[in-house]
């Protein structure tokens, strides 16, 4: 199975899915003029407000249901693979391609807003929805299902075991005791429980879980950048130098590094791979745009956030291996554990996070001696709450795209859906890591392929509600409206349009609900 999950893993990761990528985020960033940088703000702003309603989530929620997908095994195992694989520099690569996909992030969010609908008593909304009703007829109708099909496939079956191995491999490197199958058994308990309560019983999970986790995480983060503040500015020079081969022994692996940086960068943030619009899509907000911002703040709190904070303390404490491409390695720190077979690793994984933190802490000498200590043990807490959520949100994005390839038909088939993504996360906690990373990047790749291209061919609608956005907002600013609403005509939405039938338009005196036949 591993080498024909890498044959196609190897098509779909060529270098023209990175340049569309990069290419992608940036034509967006300079088309709507930096305005992540402009509206960073308002992104934070927007987050807080809003309310709930009986058929959707507030945007509170949906970014919490965003980061639960987002911030997972990609911020700690992610970082340390691409660390081994690209070096320092890696790092500088998936900065830039989480800046340029804030982006990419907004107009698939967007979208989804725009073209939202209410099904089985909530919003639904996502790539599959927006590319049938934005791109229409035929082609449009079978694109959309190309999409859902892939992506219940990738969120249900291919990614949930890159978590559960993350979970898994941390957990036993804490408390050796322990070994696949038991935690594959508690993993299976604890999400049948909030998987099958819906959108709502997810949302109040990532709520409560996510920023909870975050913010501890960052704040170890930062206190061990505190610790080891005098090596801040040669750090970040040697990410920059090792980025662009100016540093010597880094010249050699810039392609991998950059192909690792911004896989890896993908695969955290997700920017352009559409899974963050299905959340994006239940929020109750009052204009689209509102919600593009939000979702596009989510991206930096994934990579420019947590992801940094990892990588800072890898390198800080020099707690990391770079390979060679051949077998070998440039740079050797004694950083490895011994796998199941007795076998010397060096590759990472989830060590050099742990044993930075152990390292900060306890010294050098006590991570070669074996020590475990407060590294291993937060590491593995902090990936069990972050690849649980995770392994929620891709149910409800598979569940999203089920419901919409079914039409109401066979609702059963969503606890079927449940079983298999549970039974993906066990098999995950008893393979090997770099099966479920492949197959996880294969289902990655997909459906960046699929949603990226769609959103190029859909990007009018977004970038006019954008548009729509920054002229209501001027008109904020001067106190002429109270609030920012979207308020398109049934010439633009020609079908049956959330906005155009159901949302209330603005008049003299306030809101209404009229007739819009």
């Amino acid at each position: 199975m591993e080498t024909v999950v890498t044959f196609f893993n190897d098509i779909v990761w060529s270098a023209a899915l990175v340049i569309l990528l990069v290419v992608t985020g940036l034509y967006f960033s300079i088309r709507m003029r930096l305005f992540q940088v402009r509206y960073i703000v308002d992104m934070v702003r927007l987050m807080f407000k809003g309310g709930k309603s009986a058929d959707g989530i507030s945007s509170f929620q949906a970014i919490a249901v965003s980061l639960a997908g987002r911030v997972g095994t990609g911020n700690i195992v992610g970082v340390s693979t691409a660390i081994f694989i690209g070096g320092p520099g890696a790092v500088f690569w998936m900065w830039l391609i989480a800046f340029l996909g804030a982006g990419s992030a907004f107009v698939e969010s967007t979208l989804a807003q725009i073209y939202k609908q209410k099904e089985d008593g909530q919003y639904r909304g996502g790539p599959a929805y927006y590319i049938e009703k934005g791109i229409g007829g035929t082609f449009g109708k079978y694109y959309a299902l190309l999409f859902a099909v892939v992506t219940v496939l990738a969120c249900g079956l291919l990614l949930p075991g890159i978590q559960s191995n993350s979970i898994s491999s941390a957990a036993t490197n804490a408390l050796p005791m322990l070994d696949g199958w038991m935690i594959g058994v508690f993993l299976i308990v604890i999400l049948a429980v909030v998987i099958f309560g819906g959108i709502r019983s997810i949302a109040n999970v990532a709520t409560a879980a996510v920023p909870f986790m975050a913010i501890a995480y960052i704040i170890v983060a930062v206190t061990i950048v505190i610790m080891n503040i005098s090596e801040v500015p040669a750090l970040f020079g040697l990410i920059f130098r090792s980025a662009f081969g100016l540093e010597q022994q880094f010249a050699g692996t810039v392609g991998a590094m950059i192909m690792i940086g911004v896989k890896r960068g993908l695969y955290s943030n997700e920017a352009g791979q559409g899974t963050g619009a299905h959340a994006a899509g239940a929020a109750e907000v009052s204009h689209p745009a509102k919600q593009g911002l939000v979702q596009s703040f989510s991206v930096y709190v994934d990579t420019l956030f947590v992801c940094t904070a990892t990588a800072l303390m890898i390198l800080m404490t020099g707690m990391y291996n770079v390979s060679d491409g051949d077998g070998g390695l440039i740079i050797d720190n004694g950083v490895y554990q011994t796998n199941a077979e007795g076998e010397k690793d060096v590759s990472g994984t989830v060590t050099f996070t742990q044993a930075g933190i152990d390292s900060a802490f306890h010294g050098m000498d006590n991570f070669q001696e074996g020590f475990i200590g407060f590294g291993s043990y937060f590491i593995a807490f902090a990936l069990l709450f972050f690849c649980y959520t995770t392994m929620l949100a891709y149910y409800y994005i598979a569940e999203t795209n089920l419901v919409y390839m079914l039409k109401g038909r066979m609702p059963w088939l969503k606890i079927v859906l449940g079983i298999v993504l549970i039974g993906s996360a066990f098999y995950g906690t008893v393979s090997t890591a770099d099966l479920a990373w492949q197959m996880g990047d294969l289902g990655v790749g997909l459906m960046a392929w699929i949603n990226v291209i769609a959103i190029l061919i859909l990007q009018k609608p977004a970038l006019k509600a954008f548009r729509d956005y920054e002229r209501q907002y001027k008109l904020q600013k001067q106190g002429k409206i109270d609030e920012i609403v979207f308020e398109p005509t049934r010439d633009e939405f020609k079908d049956h349009n959330f906005w155009v039938d159901e949302y209330p338009r603005r008049n003299e005196e306030g809101y209404d609900y009229p007739d819009r036949n």
